[in-house]
């Protein structure tokens, strides 16, 4: 019998029922926007495996509490932003100095290393003086291109609230750029 990606309470139901294997149908699912998540938060190859690794060990361990009548994928998505804030507390590398090492281990073209290095290393270096609240939301929004409803699930905040965080988010990194204009 065959697992159709496309339902993840029926995956999961057979997960709860004893069919262990049916678990890598989820991690073959959302083991890209872990990933993605993990790398765009810390800024390292190396974390952000570990921590995919880790959300989705963990997400299996917890199974029990997860509740059938929610959507999986937030589910999930809290437990690995909980181990990336964890992560990020322990570890006192900045963000930008992280998301500088990747672009120096690039094997990118130089001229596409130089250029893409300047833009990353200013977006980054906005986004990292931003509070964690609003620049966790504003990755889930625009760099894993989440609904406002996801976001709000995923950090456990109202709907509003969600899309209070992006709006303030961009008016900052807006008033950033501006600033950095007009000089």
């Amino acid at each position: 019998m065959t697992i159709k990606n496309d339902d993840d309470n029926e995956i999961i139901k057979k997960i709860l029922n004893g069919d262990k294997d049916a678990y890598v149908v989820i991690v073959e699912k959302y083991k890209t926007p872990i990933f993605n998540l993990a790398f765009r938060m810390t800024g390292k190859y190396e974390d952000a495996s570990d921590l995919s690794q880790e959300a989705f060990i963990k997400a299996y361990k917890s199974i029990l509490s997860y509740d059938l009548t929610k959507k999986f994928f937030p589910w999930l998505y809290t437990i690995a932003i909980n181990l990336i804030k964890n992560h990020l507390k322990k570890d006192k590398i900045s963000f930008l100095e992280k998301i500088k090492e990747y672009f120096q281990n690039d094997t990118k073209d130089p001229e596409e290393i130089i250029i893409s290095y300047e833009e990353s290393e200013r977006m980054m270096g906005y986004l990292s003086r931003l509070s964690f609240d609003i620049r966790e939301a504003i990755i889930l929004r625009y760099y894993q291109n989440l609904s406002f409803e996801d976001i709000g699930e995923i950090l456990n905040i109202s709907l509003s609230n969600a899309k209070m965080r992006v709006y303030r988010g961009l008016e900052k990194l807006e008033s950033m750029i501006k600033k950095e204009i007009e000089i």
